[in-house]
C-alpha cells in the first residue's frame, strides 16, 4: 500500500532523506555483520507476566526466528496489505512479529496491552483487520480468549493467533507450534520475489488517543520510520552496537522513534521492560550496561529525591536520558547534569509526526533545555538536529487563524515536513480537520515564541482535550461519552488533576439525574464491566455537582473543574 505521491517520493529521494532500505534489510545486514552480537533481551520478569521464560537473542538467532515466523504467517494465509492487529507484551516475539510482517508486506497495527473490548472493537472496525495476533496472557488478563470473542463479532477477522502455553490459547492458533513446523523457506523466498515489498509501502498503523472521542490510525512506511534513525543517533549520541533500555510499550510512536528504529539502524541491543516497575527497571539499568534510555519527568524527580536508588549505574556510559510526555523542570535537567553528569534531552512529539527536540548540542544550558525547544523550521536559525532543516513550523491563533510572529502570544503549533502523516487511515473528514491546504498538521498543542532572538518555542498547554496519564494520551471526550451512558448521569465533564507519579490522573465531574445517586464504585463497575473500558482510562475521582460551570457562550469551564478536582480528597464527596 502506497500513501505518498510519486512526486513526494522522488523529491525526498533527491534530497537524500529517503531511500530503498526496508526494516528487514537492516535485520539481514545486522545478522550478517554482527551475528553473535546480542540483539534482544526480554524483561527479567517475563515469565511472571506471560508465563514465558525470558530469552536473550543474538542477531543471527533473531533473523532465524523471523524467517520461521514469516513462513508460518504465510502458510496461515497472511498476504501483502493485510492488516494485523497485535496486542502483545514487550518481548522478543513482538519484535519478531514486526519484522516477519514487514517481509510479507503485512501491515502491522499494534495496540497497547491495556486496551479491552471497547477500544479493540473500534480498531478492528476502522482498520478492517483480517487477523489478530496476541500474547495469550498478560498479567491476569486472557488476551487470547478476548481476541477470539472479538473475532466472532467481526467476520473480516479470519485468524486469531497467539504466543503462549497451550492452556492459555483459548482456541487461537498456536504460533509457536506453527513456527516449529515452518522449516521450508523456499515458499517465502518465492513469495518475496512475486510480491516485492518496497520502502515506500505502509509498514504500520499506529493509533492516536482520539481527541474527537475515538482512536485514529496513522499509516507509516519504512521510509517514514527510517528517517528518524540517524536523527535519534545524533541527538542521543547513539552509535554502532548501542544498548538501549526500553521502558515504553513497543506499540507506540515514541517506542518506534526512540527505540526500535535506532536499535535496527545501529545494530544495537534492545533491552525490554514490561510493565513499568521502577525496582526492576533500576536493576536493568545497573546490570545491562545501558547507553541510552528514557524516563518520564515524574520518575526523574523521584530519583533525584532518592539518588541512592541509582547506586551502581554506570554513568560513564549512560550519558543521555530522554524525557517527554509532560513538561520538564530546570531542577530535573540541572539535577541530573550536576549530580550524575547526565544530559536529559527534552522531547516533544505526536503520533501524527510533529516533533521538537531540545538536545545539548542546540541547548547546552540545562535551564533553557528544560523550558524551551529550538524553533525548528523558522527562517534565520541554524540548529544541529537534522530535522530542523527538513521541516517548517509556525504558530497560529486558534480563533482567528492569524499567523503569530511576536513573542508572548500563545498559538497552536503547525508543522510540515516529511515526518508528518499524509492523513488518518480511512478517515478523510478527520484528516481534513488535521491537515490544512498547505500541508501543515495542526497539532492541538499551544506554544509561544520566546528567547532574546525569538529563537525558541515554549510549550504552554494543550488545545485538544487530552489527559496524559503515565505517558498514555487519553481523550476526555471518549470518557465523557461512556460516563454519560450511566443511567444516573445527567451531565458530565472529564478533567485531569496533577499526580507526582503519573503526571495526571482522571476525574469525572458529574451532574446526577434528579433523584439518582452515583458513587465512584458504581461508575467504575459500569465503565469496566459493561463498557469494557481499559483500566488506564478509568476515573480515579468523582466530583458531584448541581450543574456544570459554563461561560457566557455556554461552554463548560474546565479550568474551574480542574480546580475542583485538585481540591477533592474523598473520591465521591459532593462539591
Amino acid at each position: 500500500m502506497l500513501i505518498h505521491s510519486a512526486e513526494e517520493r522522488e523529491r525526498y529521494r533527491a534530497l537524500g532523506w529517503w531511500g530503498d532500505v526496508r526494516m528487514q534489510d537492516l535485520l539481514a545486514r545486522n545478522a550478517e555483520r554482527s551475528p553473535e552480537r546480542e540483539a534482544l533481551v526480554d524483561p527479567p520478569n517475563l515469565e511472571e507476566i506471560t508465563g514465558t521464560p525470558p530469552l536473550r537473542l543474538s542477531w543471527r538467532a533473531l533473523a532465524d526466528q523471523v524467517q520461521r515466523l514469516a513462513t508460518a504467517l504465510l502458510e496461515l494465509g497472511l498476504r501483502r496489505d493485510d492488516v494485523v492487529v497485535l496486542q502483545m507484551a514487550n518481548s522478543h516475539e513482538l519484535l519478531a512479529c514486526y519484522l516477519a510482517c514487514a517481509r510479507l508486506g503485512v501491515i502491522i497495527s499494534p495496540v497497547v496491552p491495556q486496551y479491552r473490548e471497547h477500544e479493540l472493537a473500534h480498531i478492528l472496525t476502522q482498520s478492517q483487520a483480517s487477523a489478530m495476533l496476541v500474547t495469550a496472557r498478560i498479567g491476569s488478563h486472557d488476551h487470547a480468549r478476548m481476541a477470539a470473542q472479538l473475532a466472532n463479532r467481526h467476520p473480516q477477522v479470519r485468524r486469531v493467533m497467539a504466543f503462549g502455553e497451550a492452556a492459555d490459547l483459548g482456541g487461537a492458533i498456536d504460533l509457536r507450534a506453527a513456527m516449529r513446523q515452518a522449516d521450508d523457506d523456499a515458499r517465502l523466498r518465492t513469495h518475496e520475489i512475486e510480491h516485492p515489498v518496497g520502502a515506500d509501502d505502509v509498514l504500520t498503523l499506529l493509533w492516536t488517543s482520539g481527541s474527537e472521542g475515538q482512536a485514529k490510525a496513522v499509516p507509516r512506511t519504512h521510509n517514514d520510520w527510517l528517517l528518524y534513525a540517524p536523527q535519534i543517533g545524533s541527538a542521543y549520541r547513539v552509535g554502532d552496537g548501542a544498548r538501549l533500555l526500553n521502558g515504553r510499550p513497543l506499540t507506540t510512536h515514541g517506542a518506534f522513534v526512540g527505540s526500535i528504529t535506532p536499535w535496527l539502524f545501529h545494530a544495537g541491543t534492545l533491552i525490554n521492560h514490561h510493565p513499568f516497575n521502577l525496582p526492576v527497571f533500576l536493576g536493568q539499568m545497573r546490570t545491562e550496561s545501558i547507553d541510552f534510555t528514557a524516563l518520564a519527568p515524574a520518575i526523574l524527580s523521584s530519583l533525584l529525591k532518592e539518588p541512592a536508588l541509582l547506586d551502581g549505574v554506570d554513568f560513564t556510559r549512560l550519558r543521555y536520558i530522554g524525557s517527554g510526555s509532560a513538561p520538564l523542570t530546570e531542577a530535573q535537567v540541572r539535577g541530573f547534569h550536576e549530580r550524575f553528569g547526565v544530559e536529559v534531552i527534552n522531547f516533544f512529539g505526536s503520533t501524527e509526526g510533529a516533533s521538537l527536540v531540545s538536545a545539548p548540542a542546540d541547548m547546552p544550558d540545562p535551564a533553557l533545555r528544560a523550558l524551551y525547544f529550538p524553533r525548528f523550521g523558522a527562517a534565520g536559525f541554524d540548529w544541529h538536529h537534522r530535522s530542523a532543516a527538513m521541516v517548517q513550523t509556525r504558530l497560529i491563533d486558534p480563533e482567528s487563524g492569524e499567523i503569530i510572529q511576536d513573542p508572548g502570544r500563545t498559538g497552536e503549533l503547525c508543522y510540515r515536513g516529511p515526518m508528518v502523516m499524509k492523513g488518518y487511515y480511512r478517515a478523510p473528514e478527520l484528516s481534513a480537520r488535521a491537515l490544512d491546504a498547505q500541508g501543515y498538521y495542526h497539532s492541538g498543542d499551544l506554544f509561544q515564541i520566546a528567547g532574546d532572538q525569538q529563537q525558541y518555542y515554549r510549550f504552554m498547554g494543550r488545545a485538544k482535550d487530552i489527559i496524559i496519564r503515565g505517558g498514555f494520551n487519553i481523550s476526555a471526550q471518549e470518557i465523557e461519552n461512556l460516563v454519560a451512558s450511566h443511567p444516573a448521569v445527567l451531565e458530565v465533564a472529564v478533567v485531569p488533576y496533577p499526580d507526582a507519579r503519573l503526571g495526571e490522573r482522571i476525574c469525572a465531574c458529574v451532574v446526577p439525574r434528579p433523584g439518582q445517586t452515583l458513587t465512584l464504585a458504581s461508575l467504575l463497575d459500569h465503565l469496566r464491566d459493561e463498557q469494557k473500558l481499559a483500566v488506564i482510562k478509568l476515573p480515579e475521582r468523582l466530583v458531584l455537582l448541581d450543574s456544570l460551570p459554563r461561560n457566557p457562550n455556554n461552554k463548560v469551564m474546565k479550568s474551574a473543574l480542574r480546580d475542583r478536582a485538585m481540591a477533592q480528597s474523598d473520591p465521591a464527596a459532593p462539591a
